[in-house]
C-alpha cells in the first residue's frame, strides 16, 4: 500500500458512519465536536450556508465538499439570517453524523425548499493517528468543480444515489464509497497545497525523493532500513535526504521508522491476533524481548496488556 493508503487505514476504527438527511427551509443545525472522529458533509441537493462566530459566512452548493479532520463542531443553516434555535447535533441522534449512528436514510424538517446533504463520521483512534493528519486544518472545503476533480464528483454522486435508494448490497457498497470519498478529499488537498520546502506533509508527498523514502519504510518496514539505504531507494545523499526528510516531515528518516513500526504493530495487535514473536518480527524486530521494551516507551503498556485493553 502506498503512504496515503497507509494514513487511512492505520488510524480508522470501525466502520464509517453516514446519514442522508433533508431539510426543509427555515432550518439550521449545530453538529457538536466530536473528539476521536472525522466529520464530513456533502451537498446533494440545495444549498446551504456553513456559518461560525468568528468568520463570514461560507455558501455551500449541491457537489460542495466539507471535511473536519479532527471532528470539529459547526453550523449549517440555510440562510445566515436563519436563528439556530435547534439542539445540539449529539452521536446519539439517529440519523445524524457521530462515531455511534448507523447508516440510514431520514428526512428532517417541513416547510420551504429542501437542502439534502450526506453527513458522517470516522472514528479515530488517537494512540494511531498519523500526523499528517494532525497537521490537517480545522475544515477543508473543497468546492464543485466537476472539470477538476471529476473523481471526486462520481464518488458523491454514486454516495448519492446508494444512500438516496437503499438496494441489495447498500451496506457494502456504502461504507467502500465513504472510504474512497475520504481518499478522494485527502488526494486533493494535498495536491492543491503550495509547493514549500520545510514544515509540510503535502510537500513531502509532493516531493519524489521523500515520498520513495517514505514508501520503502511502509512497504517494508521490517528491513533493516539505515539512512544510507533510505537515500540510495531516494536517489539522493544520506545528508540531503536526512535533511529534506525532516524538514518536511517533522523527524529524522530512522524516527519516522520506528514511530511507523510501533504504530503497525498497535494496529496489529487490536485487529488480529497473531503472536507476539510474529508481529515482532513483521514490524522489524529480531527479539521480542527487544520488541516489547520499545513498544511499552511508545505507547504506556506492554505488548500484552495493550491488547487486552483494546
Amino acid at each position: 500500500m502506498d503512504v496515503l493508503s497507509d494514513v487511512i487505514t492505520v488510524a480508522r476504527t470501525g466502520r464509517p458512519r453516514s446519514a442522508h438527511v433533508r431539510w426543509h427551509a427555515p432550518w439550521g443545525q449545530q453538529f457538536a465536536s466530536v473528539p476521536g472522529s472525522a466529520g464530513f458533509q456533502v451537498i446533494l441537493e440545495g444549498h446551504c450556508w456553513l456559518l461560525s462566530p468568528h468568520a463570514e459566512p461560507v455558501q455551500l452548493n449541491a457537489g460542495d465538499v466539507l471535511f473536519l479532520p479532527h471532528g470539529s463542531g459547526h453550523t449549517l443553516a440555510d440562510s445566515p439570517a436563519t436563528a439556530v434555535t435547534t439542539p445540539v447535533c449529539s452521536p446519539n441522534d439517529a440519523g445524524l453524523p457521530g462515531p455511534y449512528t448507523s447508516d440510514s436514510v431520514d428526512r428532517l424538517g417541513r416547510g420551504g425548499p429542501a437542502t439534502v446533504v450526506l453527513c458522517g463520521s470516522y472514528s479515530l483512534d488517537p494512540s494511531r493517528t498519523h500526523p499528517l493528519l494532525l497537521t490537517l486544518p480545522a475544515l477543508i472545503h473543497l468546492p464543485a468543480d466537476r472539470v477538476r476533480h471529476p473523481e471526486l464528483h462520481a464518488a458523491v454522486r454514486l454516495l448519492a444515489t446508494e444512500m438516496g435508494t437503499p438496494r441489495l448490497g447498500t451496506g457494502a457498497t456504502v461504507p467502500a464509497l465513504l472510504d474512497t470519498l475520504l481518499m478522494y478529499i485527502l488526494r486533493i488537498w494535498l495536491a492543491e497545497q503550495p509547493a514549500r520546502d520545510n514544515g509540510s506533509w503535502a510537500a513531502a508527498l509532493n516531493d519524489p525523493a521523500v515520498t520513495a523514502a517514505l514508501h520503502a519504510i511502509h512497504q517494508d518496514p521490517a528491513r533493516p532500513w539505515t539512512v544510507a539505504k533510505l537515500a540510495a531507494e531516494a536517489g539522493l545523499s544520506r545528508a540531503t535526504l536526512a535533511r529534506r526528510f525532516t524538514a518536511m516531515v517533522g523527524q529524522p528518516p530512522l524516527s519516522y521508522l520506528t514511530w511507523w513500526r510501533l504504530t503497525t504493530a498497535a494496529r496489529l495487535l487490536q485487529t488480529t491476533e497473531a503472536p507476539l514473536r510474529s508481529i515482532a518480527v513483521r514490524v522489524g524486530y529480531t527479539s521480542e524481548f527487544a520488541f516489547a521494551n520499545a513498544f511499552k516507551r511508545a505507547h504506556g503498556l506492554a505488548p500484552g496488556a495493550y491488547r487486552r485493553r483494546s
